[in-house]
C-alpha cells in the first residue's frame, strides 16, 4: 500500500535556498508547482486538476506529486498539514490577510471540505517582519484586533503601535482549536535578517520574494 510522505520548506534569499535548487532536491518539476495570485485577500482556493494560478492568499489540496505554496517579503507564510486527511496548504498572511482572518478561513475550509479535525492539523510559521521592526497605524491594529481579539501581539511603543502578525496568526489558530503542541512558529524577522530574507519593509519595496511550499509525495512500499 502506498504512503504520504510530505516535504515542507520555507526558502530563503540565499542561492542554496532558491526554490529551482530545492525543486531539484525533492525530485519535483517547476511544472508541478502551484502559486496563487496574490492579491492580499483572505480568499483560499482548492487545487484540483487545473494548475491555472487563480486569484487567491491560500490554497489547499489533496493531490500527491504537486508542490504548493506562496510568496512574501515580510508577510506571513503558513503551511498546514491534517495528519488524518492527508490534506496540505499555503497561506500567505499580510496585515490585510490575518485583518482578514485569512488562516482562520483557510482551517474552517479544510473542515468543511475534507472534514478536518483541528486536533489533527499540524501548522508551522515560517520568517516574517516581527514587532520589533514593524511600526504600523492605528487602523491596522483595529482591523486585527478585531479578528484576533485583545493580547500580547502589538503595544504602543513611542506613540506609535508595533504589530506581530506572527504572533496574531498564531492566536487565530489556537483560538479555532489547533493544539498549541501542533504549531511551530520561526522566531526569526525578515526586517533584521536582510542578509538571509528578503524584506520589503527594510528595502523599501525593492524586495525579491523568498516562500513557503509544501507537498505530498507518494512513497509505494513493498
Amino acid at each position: 500500500m502506498p504512503h504520504s510522505q510530505i516535504n515542507a520548506f520555507f526558502t530563503t534569499k540565499a542561492p542554496n535556498g532558491n526554490l529551482g535548487g530545492l525543486l531539484n532536491t525533492i525530485g519535483v518539476s517547476k511544472d508541478n508547482v502551484y502559486i496563487p495570485v496574490q492579491k492580499h485577500t483572505n480568499e483560499a482556493v482548492i487545487l484540483e486538476s487545473n494548475m491555472e494560478p487563480v486569484v487567491a492568499d491560500a490554497v489547499l489540496t489533496k493531490r500527491e506529486g504537486v508542490i504548493i505554496g506562496i510568496q512574501v517579503a515580510d508577510c506571513v507564510p503558513v503551511l498546514l498539514y491534517d495528519k488524518k486527511k492527508a490534506v496540505i496548504g499555503a497561506v500567505h498572511a499580510g496585515w490585510r490577510g490575518t485583518a482578514g482572518g485569512i488562516l482562520k478561513n483557510t482551517i474552517s475550509a479544510m473542515h468543511e471540505r475534507f472534514g478536518s479535525l483541528t486536533e489533527d492539523i499540524m501548522i508551522a510559521i515560517g520568517p516574517s517582519i516581527r514587532e520589533c521592526c514593524y511600526m504600523v497605524g492605528e487602523e491596522v491594529i483595529n482591523a486585527v484586533s478585531a479578528v484576533t481579539g485583545e493580547g500580547d501581539y502589538y503595544r504602543r511603543h513611542n506613540g506609535k503601535y508595533i504589530i506581530d502578525l506572527s504572533l496574531a496568526n498564531r492566536l487565530q489558530a489556537l483560538s479555532l482549536g489547533v493544539p498549541e503542541k501542533n504549531i511551530w512558529q520561526s522566531g526569526e524577522c525578515t526586517s533584521c535578517n536582510p542578509q538571509k530574507f528578503h524584506s520589503y519593509r527594510y528595502t523599501n519595496g525593492a524586495a525579491g520574494r523568498q516562500g513557503g511550499f509544501i507537498g505530498i509525495n507518494t512513497v509505494q512500499t513493498v
